[in-house]
């Protein structure tokens, strides 16, 4: 199968709505549903390259609320068109880096897995960010051939743990946390780099040695603490019931959309499963992505050459893109 190789500070006050306090545990009536993944659909494609943002004017004109997911008043944001758009927006809000972001959730300041923001958001959701907290270094020894963490990104250059499979290493290991941003391993800064490069060079590191970890946890309130968290169990990617969405994209403006079909919502959740079996990552919109580039396609054969000119960076196996390709076959089909 023909595959490829694999922002003058302003007030804060400018932004905050001081009285527009939302409970702690989410905000917003109905939430949308946007596909819960790391990531607009294009960006692995050309890995934060494409089209330059579109004019102001032509952006969509909607806004958003916001908080800091351990307490904040709340912000506005508008006029963005992909995720590090949108990090730009909600750091200029509370007057903050764009880079102390580790990745946001809608409708729950909690650190819910199955609610992140990833290429979509609906009209309604409520959007929590999640920023850096303390840094903690861990030696883990590596007793099988794998960790048992499922990792994902953020679209703006963060990889982090999204699950962590009960009875494995990484379980043992007790500070290493659901929603722990990866910041070095062995002393190598893996910042900006892909999370499904990530994922390999965890699994690719020796059997019985003893590697390093440096991690950044989210920031927490105190009424906040919660026990370790294991991550949510896969879902079907919905955060909530809206009809429209937001999509984010690197190419081109963003985009209203009507929330996914039956169709789009099996096929994706078959797809992420199988990157998660062959990957070790769990990204809906990369999974979605997929879905979309498999849509008309004819037979293996097309949507491999589609696959690979779209999405050629992750150099997928053939064995893998079969079976993805079964899938998306299964779900137009009605099977689950």
């Amino acid at each position: 199968m023909p595959l490829g190789p694999w922002r003058k500070k302003k007030s804060t006050k400018e932004h905050l709505v001081e009285n527009e306090e939302v409970s702690s545990g989410g905000g917003g009536s109905g939430g949308g549903a946007g596909l819960a993944g790391a990531g607009s659909p294009g960006k692995a494609a050309v890995n934060g390259a494409g089209l330059p943002p579109p004019p102001a004017n032509l952006r969509p004109k909607l806004v958003f609320h916001t908080q800091l997911a351990h307490g904040s008043p709340t912000g506005r944001i508008e006029g963005f068109t992909n995720v590090k758009e949108l990090y730009g927006k909600i750091a200029e809000a509370f007057n903050i880096s764009p880079p102390e972001i580790l990745f946001c959730t809608l409708n729950t300041h909690k650190i819910d897995m199955d609610k992140l923001l990833g290429g979509q958001i609906g009209l309604e959701d409520f959007i929590f960010a999640h920023i850096r907290g303390i840094k903690k270094e861990v030696e883990v020894h590596k007793t099988e051939d794998a960790l048992g963490l499922t990792i994902t990104d953020n679209g703006a250059g963060y990889a982090f743990i999204k699950r962590i499979k009960e009875g494995s290493v990484a379980d043992g290991v007790k500070v290493i946390c659901v929603g722990d941003h990866i910041e070095c391993i062995n002393g190598k800064n893996v910042v900006g780099t892909r999370h499904y490069e990530v994922a390999r060079m965890l699994k690719e590191l020796p059997k019985n040695k003893t590697f390093t970890l440096k991690l950044v946890e989210p920031m927490k309130a105190f009424e906040m603490l919660e026990p370790r968290s294991k991550g949510a169990k896969p879902t079907d990617g919905k955060v909530g019931t809206g009809r429209a969405t937001l999509r984010l994209r690197s190419k081109g403006p963003a985009t209203v959309e009507d929330e996914p079909t039956e169709f789009e919502e099996k096929a994706v959740k078959k797809v992420d499963d199988l990157l998660e079996s062959y990957m070790g990552i769990r990204d809906t919109e990369l999974a979605a992505t997929m879905v979309e580039v498999g849509r008309d396609k004819k037979n293996p054969d097309e949507f491999a050459m589609a696959l690979d000119e779209t999405l050629g960076d992750f150099a997928f196996p053939d064995e893998f893109v079969f079976d993805v390709w079964g899938a998306i076959g299964d779900a137009k089909m009605g099977r689950v």
